[in-house]
């Protein structure tokens, strides 16, 4: 039986598919595909390394989904494949598969959220075996902006001298994260977001309520309006936009006390969009990501200057750099808003 595209990708990744497969025939030893999160990268680069390692691929480059290569690929054991991610992406997956009693063993450690040097030695032995049948050997690393320091210098050396038969497949949200020396070696592709109305048609498809909503949240990013429809971050997402609507020192400390155990680093990233939406408002007339708010961000709008929320805007870029480690939560969150009440005064 043969799989067909719409099996593999997404709706809007066709011609991007049909693009990558113009390389095939003198694929250079490291590609790196960026682009906005949650809209679908890793799907498209693990299909096309199944395809890569597939005995029998179909007319249109797709893995046929039958052979040995395929099954071992779907299992995840293939021998000449091998996936480098931060440990809390792994922690996460294993969760999924293993259920509660996995998440409460593993909840005394925090997984990292670092690729670290370790798992970019590691691919040391690795590359050093031949293939199982003669052919490729795959690595996929992503998201590439979360290498350390010292496992970026690591997977440079690397990249410098590629071992024969090996082939890197690299993902990236945010290339101005990346050193320029691993840009310069790699072959980047582009991998675009779907239009609005495709994104929204697709979420409608997943049986999404209030699709379009969600969609604009997450930024035009689909699976990422999907994970946050499934999610259970929306009780923590609405009593913040709540207080944003209505700012105050009063409201800030009691916000503070009910959202201190929502990761920080999500509630830096909703309060940085609906600065940009005070800031859309005021010069273009326009609001993105909280269309529901639409008249509260109006009001707002007419008591605050560009400048300062141009400003505070960029200090929420500060705040993100520390966001996943702050001493106290609490207090990172009350300063936060505390900030941003003082807009209005």
């Amino acid at each position: 039986m043969s799989v067909t595209s719409s099996e593999v990708l997404l709706p809007w990744q066709g011609e991007s598919w049909r693009q990558l497969q113009q390389l095939r025939e003198r694929l250079p030893h490291a590609l790196l595909f960026y682009g906005a999160a949650g809209t679908g990268k890793t799907q498209f680069v693990e299909a096309f390394a199944k395809s890569l390692l597939c005995e029998s691929p179909t007319p249109e480059a797709h893995a046929c989904g039958v052979c040995a290569s395929c099954t071992w690929f779907s299992q995840s054991n293939h021998p000449d494949y091998r996936r480098v991610r931060p440990e809390v992406l792994d922690d996460e997956t294993a969760e999924d598969e293993a259920g509660e009693e996995k998440k409460t063993a593993k909840a005394s450690k925090a997984p990292s959220k670092d690729i670290k040097i370790d798992q970019i030695r590691a691919l040391a032995d690795f590359m050093n075996v031949s293939t199982h049948r003669s052919g490729l050997r795959v690595v996929m690393l992503y998201p590439a902006e979360a290498l350390n320091t010292a496992a970026a210098n690591a997977l440079l050396k690397t990249l410098e001298e590629p071992p024969p038969g090996t082939m890197f497949l690299l993902l990236s949200n945010r290339l101005d994260r990346l050193l320029p020396t691993i840009l310069s070696r790699c072959r980047k592709f582009a991998l675009t977001a779907p239009g609005h109305d495709e994104a929204l048609a697709w979420l409608k498809q997943q049986g999404v309520k209030d699709a379009d909503a969600w969609l604009a949240e997450q930024g035009g990013a689909p699976l990422a309006a999907l994970e946050a429809a499934q999610g259970e971050g929306r009780e923590a997402l609405d009593e913040l936009l709540r207080h944003l609507a209505q700012p105050g020192v009063d409201g800030a400390l009691r916000a503070a006390d009910k959202l201190q155990k929502t990761p920080a680093a999500d509630l830096v990233g909703w309060v940085q969009r609906w600065l940009y939406d005070l800031l859309s408002l005021k010069s273009a007339g326009v609001v993105r990501y909280y269309p529901r708010y639409g008249k509260e961000l109006g009001r707002l709008a007419e008591r605050v200057d560009v400048l300062a929320v141009s400003k505070a805007l960029r200090g929420m870029g500060d705040r993100r750099a520390i966001a996943d480690h702050p001493l106290s939560a609490k207090l990172f969150i009350e300063e936060m808003l505390i900030d941003y009440a003082r807009l209005f005064d």
